[in-house]
């Protein structure tokens, strides 16, 4: 048996790289996913994908920083088990904090609140509606310093995220709503191809590592269909590591 069978997982950001990846094992796995963004062509091949594979895939153009926009996608699909919001945060890496722009340092944090905000609300407002307990899933989570890089206000929007997911676990707890991050150490595979010194960062993140090699893409989407099933029915206010060992609990 499929670990998602008979489940409506809507993905925000699904035409990015991790939001591709999570919608594929999702379909993957039973769920019937719904793919949300801002680019509908990009959508429609992800999507053309997963059905050609076997899957259930449909597509809206949605901005995950619109609440009209969020709130009526969410009545739209109605019963919905699992909500994962992927969208990117438009964060500036490699600039020192002292050379950056407050709209560069602040715009990470202020998209990835009120879109993880919107979506959530969404999508734990149906939940409750319809008297199904579901999966609200989280991506990035709190980590230490990075000391090699710059990356200006991305961790700063990562900690206010861990900050809602667990008010939310509190809060959703008792409709039987769970609420979980995943946080790895990086994805080489999601590094754009022109940034400078690519190589090197690769190679940075899987040196960090205790497996010897970084977190791929299948990986993510693996552990997030896992945790978005029923066999992960007890996980609540948790972080799952899938950092290969590069962050240490």
């Amino acid at each position: 048996m499929t670990l998602l069978a008979g489940k409506n997982a809507i993905i925000y950001g699904a035409a990015g790289r991790i939001g591709t990846a999570v919608a594929t094992a999702f379909a993957g796995e039973g769920a019937r996913v719904f793919l949300a963004g801002r680019t509908p062509a990009r959508l429609d091949e992800v999507a053309g994908r997963i059905r050609a594979a076997g899957g259930h895939a449909e597509t809206a153009e949605v901005d995950a920083l619109d609440e009209r926009a969020v709130d009526e996608h969410a009545a739209a699909v109605g019963t919905i088990d699992v909500s994962f919001n992927l969208i990117g945060h438009g964060d500036v890496q490699g600039t020192p904090l002292v050379d950056m722009t407050l709209a560069d340092y602040e715009r990470p944090v202020v998209t990835a609140v009120r879109t993880q905000f919107l979506t959530a609300r969404a999508a734990a407002r149906q939940m409750i509606a319809h008297g199904r307990p579901g999966a609200i899933l989280f991506f990035g989570g709190a980590g230490e310093p990075v000391r090699e890089f710059a990356v200006g206000g991305l961790q700063v929007a990562f900690h206010a995220l861990e900050a809602m997911r667990r008010q939310l676990a509190a809060e959703l707890g008792p409709h039987g709503i769970r609420t979980v991050t995943l946080r790895t150490g990086g994805i080489p595979e999601t590094l754009p191809a022109e940034i400078p010194g690519r190589a090197e960062i690769e190679e940075s993140i899987a040196g960090k590592t205790m497996l010897g090699r970084a977190a791929t893409l299948a990986d993510v989407g693996a552990v997030a269909a896992f945790v978005a099933s029923d066999r992960a029915a007890a996980m609540t206010a948790a972080t799952v590591n899938i950092s290969c060992g590069a962050l240490v609990d």
